[in-house]
């Protein structure tokens, strides 16, 4: 639902810029709230690629944008800016805009760079892991060192690092069993930072010291090292065999995907074959094309599948039949891109290096000049006797019932103000929740840790908005947005569906509009092969008993691409090859079209005639939602006081 949300928001009138100098004058006013003439400039600018200030269109806009003002007042006026969820939800986008403004740019800019270089290179490693909690004591922490140690001595005493991975006492990677630690290749971002870096800084065929993620302790062997492939888009088509398929599937399977390749062979389409007859349903509709993959995409293939693709050498050129753990596949190379430039990817790099664990340590950074800026000073460490004293266990629960402090000493101070034992107590008893965490020196320095940082970055988010004009305006487009969605929803989205009484009235008062045209109720069989056709026709003539997925199945004993088979209702002015075509009732001869060949059996001929609601439910949904919309705006004009200067609005192109 948030990412709808985020989406509507940008589609929704907002305001994306604060007034400029000379821009002030008062161009619209509602409940006395007022626009000026730079703030809607740059709303219209925004929602216009080509504006043009002509009164007509200048007037035509202002009337979209009344009616965005006018829901956002009312949902304003009912409170929807104070709903829990809302407000949460507002939280979580202010959070997210924020990120940008809360990180150490320089460092930021580094780790950008770092991992563009990255990206030229592919690593291939293997790895064995020892788990350890992030939050584990140093007991467990140091026994999980110690393991991963004595892995890496028994490896650098002679023993084979595949072995020693798939060996009981060897990695705790639930694959290793089957691949012996390998993960095959990988770039940037494709793995956690950490492990990522511990890959590229290690020599081939050498062993990194441990490396500690949030997983625990690894250690890797570098095997390969290649320069980026890039990226490539490609199609394909799939005959899929399931893991526990028998004998007579996977041959039939193979013997399937052999018949395609040979119609491939003959110049038929890649893009209609796919369509035909590929078992993967997210991409035969689209041809077969799959989402782009390689360097510098989140996408990753199987490697069977990664390396037919990449081997292919012209864009259209496709591969012979392959076989992976999904099926038998034949992959055509639609567009292969080498990596980009520094330029062409450096805002994707900045998006990825921000979400991620390489943003976390340009927080960090951040944090630390923040706190040189405002005088941070921390004796956080002389005052945890009072925790030493009265946490127990139930923490670690989640359950912690803490008692009073008498008197809080301060534990930090930053910007002037005191944060103390209580606020810091107040923060564990509101953070605590279950945990693998049983030692409270380690506990209570992460939580202290965590808490400093939340507060110093709190105190930077609020004073955002009078910073950053830029920030303070994206603020206002997703609280207006978000505040619009929901209403939407409610008054009329929501409201047309649940309002069955309302649709059924609506639709038995405009029951003219929803009518079926003229219709086949048909069974129609189809070939590409005319000798194939002339014998269905032969034997539908002979054998009118047998039902028509019996036909298919006889018609297509030495081959499942002889006959295909559709069935059902079908609007003879929409569907391409029954346009234009004289049918009657029964079987039908023999005819061509588009390269194809047709039998059609019309069971019945139905005349136009009028949709249930049932039928016509989606149509009669979105009409319903128009008029409420409609209805609703009238009502609002009505309760909201709503006033355009039309002389400013005029004067937008001077």
């Amino acid at each position: 639902m948030k990412s709808i949300k985020l989406l509507f928001v940008l589609l929704t009138f907002s305001i994306s810029s604060f007034a400029q100098k000379g821009d002030d004058a008062v161009i619209l006013t509602i409940n006395g709230e007022e626009v000026t003439k730079g703030e809607f400039l740059q709303i219209y600018l925004k929602n216009n690629n080509n504006p043009s200030f002509d009164k007509e269109t200048l007037d035509d806009y202002m009337e979209l944008y009344k009616k965005f003002k006018l829901k956002v007042a009312e949902a304003e006026a009912l409170g929807y800016d104070t709903i829990p969820a809302l407000v949460k939800e507002l939280k979580g986008y202010q959070d997210q805009l924020a990120r940008p403004y809360l990180v150490d740019s320089s460092k930021n800019k580094e780790l950008v760079k770092e991992a563009y270089d990255r990206m030229k290179e592919e690593i291939r490693a293997s790895h064995i892991l020892i788990k350890v909690d992030e939050n584990a004591s140093p007991e467990d922490t140091l026994k999980a060192y110690n393991r991963i140690i004595a892995l890496k001595k028994r490896i650098e005493s002679g023993e084979d690092f595949g072995k020693v991975a798939a060996s009981k006492t060897g990695s705790e990677d639930p694959s290793a069993a089957s691949n012996k630690g390998d993960l095959g290749f990988f770039t940037a971002f494709q793995m956690v930072y950490p492990f990522e870096t511990a890959a590229y800084t290690t020599p081939v065929g050498k062993i990194s010291d441990p490396v500690r993620t949030k997983f625990g302790y690894h250690i890797l062997k570098v095997t390969d090292k290649r320069p980026a492939r890039g990226t490539i888009e490609t199609a394909h088509i799939m005959v899929g065999v399931t893991p526990d398929a028998n004998k007579e599937d996977i041959l039939n399977a193979e013997q399937k995907i052999n018949e395609i390749y040979e119609k491939l062979e003959k110049s038929e389409s890649f893009e209609n074959l796919a369509r035909l007859y590929s078992d993967d349903q997210g991409s035969k509709n689209k041809g077969g094309r799959l989402p782009a993959f390689g360097s510098g995409t989140s996408q990753r293939m199987v490697p069977e599948f990664e390396d037919a693709a990449f081997a292919l050498k012209e864009d259209g050129e496709y591969s012979k039949p392959f076989k992976t753990d999904y099926g038998y596949h034949i992959v055509k190379r639609i567009e292969y891109k080498p990596i980009a430039s520094f330029d062409e990817l450096k805002a994707d790099l900045q998006s990825k290096v921000n979400r991620g664990e390489r943003g976390q340590k340009t927080q960090e950074s951040f944090i630390q000049k923040l706190k040189k800026e405002n005088k941070f000073k921390d004796k956080g460490s002389k005052n945890f006797e009072w925790f030493y004293s009265n946490i127990d266990s139930t923490v670690f629960q989640g359950k912690w019932d803490a008692p009073e402090i008498g008197k809080s000493k301060w534990m930090f101070k930053y910007a002037g103000k005191k944060y103390g034992q209580k606020e810091f107590r107040d923060y564990l008893v509101e953070h605590q929740s279950r945990t693998k965490a049983t030692d409270f020196s380690t506990y209570l320095n992460t939580k202290y840790k965590t808490w400093q940082n939340e507060v110093i970055i709190e105190d930077e988010k609020s004073k955002l908005a009078d910073k950053y004009p830029s920030y303070r305006a994206l603020i206002n487009e997703y609280h207006d947005g978000v505040l619009l969605y929901e209403i939407m929803k409610d008054k009329v989205w929501d409201k047309a569906i649940s309002d069955t009484l309302g649709l059924q009235e609506f639709f038995q008062k405009n029951q003219a509009k929803y009518q079926w045209p003229k219709r086949v109720d048909a069974v129609v069989y189809v070939s590409d092969k005319k000798t194939i056709i002339d014998s269905t026709y032969n034997l539908l003539t002979k054998q009118d008993t047998l039902s028509a997925k019996a036909v298919a199945n006889l018609m297509n004993q030495d081959s499942q691409l002889n006959l295909t088979l559709n069935e059902g209702k079908m609007i003879t002015d929409k569907t391409p090859y029954l346009v234009n075509r004289e049918l009657k009732v029964g079987l039908n001869k023999v005819f061509e079209y588009d390269g194809k060949y047709y039998i059609v059996e019309v069971i019945e001929k139905l005349n136009p005639q009028p949709k249930t609601l049932a039928e016509a439910r989606g149509s009669v949904i979105q009409d319903y939602q128009n008029k409420l919309e409609k209805d609703w705006l009238e009502e609002l004009k009505g309760k909201h006081v709503i006033t355009v200067q039309t002389e400013v609005l005029y004067s937008l192109g001077e």
